[in-house]
């Protein structure tokens, strides 16, 4: 019997919605083995415990502390450690943003157990055995875990949020008492604020292409007519100083899931389609017609991107319009 121990991630009191996807992989792997999933929330969250029982928590655990509501590094680790070792786990599973790669290793290295980061596969067969990419994701390394506990993070956008739905118990604690060396005080938000594009549904990204900074105008102007949409790039954008690394897709980006994503200008290094290969509908723009994108898109257009974008986001206005 192996219990599995979900950590799930909240920001201003809400939970993310990496959390449900951690919630699933857990109670994959919990059903395939005969467990139960416990689901830990950290942070004066407003919780809707129906909501975690839809996606398989057998029981909801709270950690409530007004100073939780941000990440507190030495306070969470404490925490997940405390609940590890007063529980039978078998694995400690987390979403590898970037809270989860910063507490991953500080529980792990507290439980003095196996750590396995970046995961995209999660099996049980007389104990764990996990997938993860490696060499750009050119390949896949599958590794078996014997030790227990570990702890596991998984890529996000990786694991499709599936009902599986319990009638979990409540059970709230207060946080635990550590001294604190280091405390976040606040988040910093951009002057202006824009779309997540780990967490949007449809992103319209740019690449070397749009041959100078002042060229993603065009892909923030389709983002713009298409509503609701992020904008991405890139790694040789960004590392050109065109935007910033939170708008990077990729192996060493984000790696994204969405229903919808445009590819302009983006030739396709194996490095980028690692990051973004998941995604539902993938449209390709490139006036390359051997560029390695159009091998994975779902619809290719072979053009100069500078006359096919602006008629493609007036078109998308016309039609929004009417």
């Amino acid at each position: 019997m192996a219990n599995v121990l979900a950590v799930l991630e909240q920001r201003a009191g809400a939970l993310k919605q990496v959390s449900q996807e951690v919630l699933t992989a857990a109670r994959s792997l919990a059903d395939a083995s005969g467990g139960s999933v416990d689901a830990l929330v950290l942070g004066p969250a407003a919780i809707d415990v129906s909501e975690l029982g839809t996606h398989g928590a057998d029981r909801v655990i709270v950690v409530e502390g007004d100073d939780l509501s941000l990440y507190q590094p030495e306070i969470y680790a404490a925490a997940v450690v405390g609940q590890t070792q007063s529980g039978d786990y078998v694995a400690v599973m987390m979403s590898a943003t970037a809270m989860g790669k910063d507490l991953g290793p500080r529980v792990a290295a507290r439980l003095d157990c196996p750590l396995a980061v970046d995961v995209t596969g999660v099996e049980w067969s007389d104990g764990i055995t996990i997938s993860r990419p490696v060499y750009s994701g050119k390949a896949i390394c599958r590794i078996s875990i014997t030790p227990s506990p570990c702890v596991i993070s998984l890529r996000p956008n990786v694991f499709t949020p599936r009902e599986n739905p319990r009638d979990p118990s409540t059970e709230k604690v207060a946080p635990p008492k550590v001294e604190v060396r280091a405390r976040t005080l606040e988040i910093k938000e951009p002057e202006k604020a824009h779309l997540d594009v780990a967490e949007a549904s449809v992103i319209v990204s740019g690449g070397r292409g749009l041959k100078e900074a002042e060229n993603f105008t065009l892909v923030e102007d389709l983002a713009e007519a298409l509503g609701n949409a992020a904008v991405g790039a890139s790694r040789a954008v960004v590392d050109a100083g065109w935007r910033s690394h939170a708008d990077q897709v990729g192996q060493t980006g984000k790696t994204v899931s969405p229903q919808l994503y445009i590819a302009i200008g983006i030739s396709g290094a194996i490095q980028h389609l690692a990051g973004m290969r998941t995604s539902k509908v993938i449209v390709a723009i490139n006036k390359d017609r051997d560029a390695p994108i159009f091998k994975i898109a779902d619809y290719g257009i072979v053009g100069d991107l500078f006359e096919i974008v602006p008629r493609l986001t007036q078109e998308i206005k016309n039609l929004r319009g009417a």
